[in-house]
């Protein structure tokens, strides 16, 4: 959508551009923040020694923002929050209560293909690990609209608990602090999101905004270290993990240096002009167009993920069966008619959601296993992100589909065959 020119914005994504179902109000794979027309952000002040009646009333008012600190069942910490004229709080949660502004569900790895009876997707039935409430983004509302990420968001009654389990403690401020079950996760890449970003390190954002290092496994009682050089400032290219579905952060500024849909549908058309030719059927390929990208079509290219060599569905190199008996069977290992090399068989897709690009250059490299093609650059950065996986394991995954990557190195060139006139 149109980002403003005065304000941050998390480009959200994990389904390619839009989610399964289509992009629906607080639902959508990418969310712009812009300044609301009245200040909503919030700042700790007051703190109560629970069983006090002014800890009480301050959970019990729907209208006074706090925090609950559960230390034991005879001891509560309730945390009171007052209005901030110079900020907006916004939050991002599984739950579609209505404090929640960014309404976030499980990716599951290729969901797109994964479609239960009437269309539905089978990704409900999963237990999600999502927290209803999991983050809060306070952003300035002046330049240059600084934006700070917190674990867990308020509820319907604006308050926050943190219950026995949870991992919590007293601050040498005398200020409680804690972290939620899951735990909310960020990234900041080296040099930015540009064509030099290298990958930053995870670390573990707090309730009030502290950075820690990574708990052994993902809801373990124990925290990390505090890690007091580091901010929980969102930068450009920013990746924020809420354990089930990994955000990336992206400023005005930086999307005014990526490419748009516009630019990405010129480069498809400029590469179909090019009129790439399969080598055996020497039937002329397209990349359909960025809309239709789950429909296989007959010009569809297809590529070896050993080689790169690009082809038109073709059939034979199975057992010798006619054409038409054959089903189509993604990613089975084949033999390249070009070189003799054997490796997985698949279409290829282009990547659309446009904030992902590192770069405005041509889409000349393909993820490895799924087939989703952008520019060399940003198929390089995105093989080397660790993304969280589960509660304790990171691997490399394509940003377009969240599939993990395979092979050497995730990605590889793919190689056209132009036209014999």
């Amino acid at each position: 959508g149109h980002l403003p020119d005065q304000g941050p914005s998390p480009s959200i994504s994990q389904y390619n551009g839009s989610l399964p179902n289509g992009d629906r109000g607080r639902r959508k794979s990418r969310f712009a923040l812009c300044r609301r027309p009245k200040a909503s952000g919030v700042k700790p002040s007051t703190v109560h020694v629970a069983c006090t009646p002014q800890a009480a009333k301050a959970i019990s008012n729907k209208d006074q923002h706090s925090i609950s600190y559960t230390l034991s069942r005879a001891q509560t910490v309730v945390v009171e929050y007052t209005h901030d004229g110079n900020t907006d709080m916004f939050q991002i949660g599984r739950s579609t209560e209505s404090p929640i502004d960014f309404v976030v569900t499980d990716t599951v790895p290729g969901s797109q293909q994964s479609h239960g009876g009437e269309g539905q997707t089978q990704t409900q039935s999963i237990q999600s690990t999502i927290s209803r409430f999991a983050c809060r983004i306070i952003c300035q509302r002046s330049p240059p609209y600084t934006a700070h990420i917190y674990a867990a968001g308020f509820d319907s009654s604006k308050n926050i608990f943190l219950g026995e389990k949870a991992a919590k403690w007293r601050t040498q401020e005398g200020q409680m602090d804690g972290l939620t079950t899951n735990g909310v996760l960020v990234m900041h890449p080296r040099h930015g999101f540009t064509q030099d970003s290298k990958p930053g390190v995870w670390r573990e954002i707090s309730v009030c905004g502290n950075v820690f290092t990574l708990r052994e496994t993902r809801s373990a009682q124990q925290r990390g270290k505090m890690v007091e050089s580091e901010s929980q400032e969102l930068v450009d290219g920013s990746l924020i993990d809420l354990c089930g579905a990994t955000l990336l952060w992206r400023t005005a500024e930086g999307l005014s240096r990526t490419p748009t849909v516009k630019h990405l549908e010129a480069l498809r058309q400029e590469l179909n002009a090019g009129r790439p030719q399969c080598p055996v059927g020497f039937n002329t390929l397209a990349f359909p167009s960025l809309r239709r990208k789950e429909i296989l079509d007959e010009k569809q290219p297809w590529a070896y993920l050993r080689c790169g060599h690009v082809h038109g569905y073709h059939a034979w190199g199975g057992q010798g069966r006619e054409p038409e008996d054959e089903v189509v069977e993604v990613g089975r290992e084949r033999e390249c008619p070009m070189c003799r090399t054997r490796g997985p068989y698949v279409p290829l897709w282009l990547g659309c959601e446009a904030g992902f690009y590192l770069d405005a250059a041509p889409p000349t490299h393909a993820f490895s296993p799924c087939g989703h093609v952008c520019s060399e650059k940003t198929a390089a950065f995105w093989s080397q992100i660790p993304l969280p996986h589960g509660t304790h394991t990171f691997h490399a995954a394509c940003p377009f589909c969240v599939q993990q990557l395979a092979g050497e190195s995730g990605y590889l060139r793919l190689i056209f065959q132009g036209p014999l006139d």
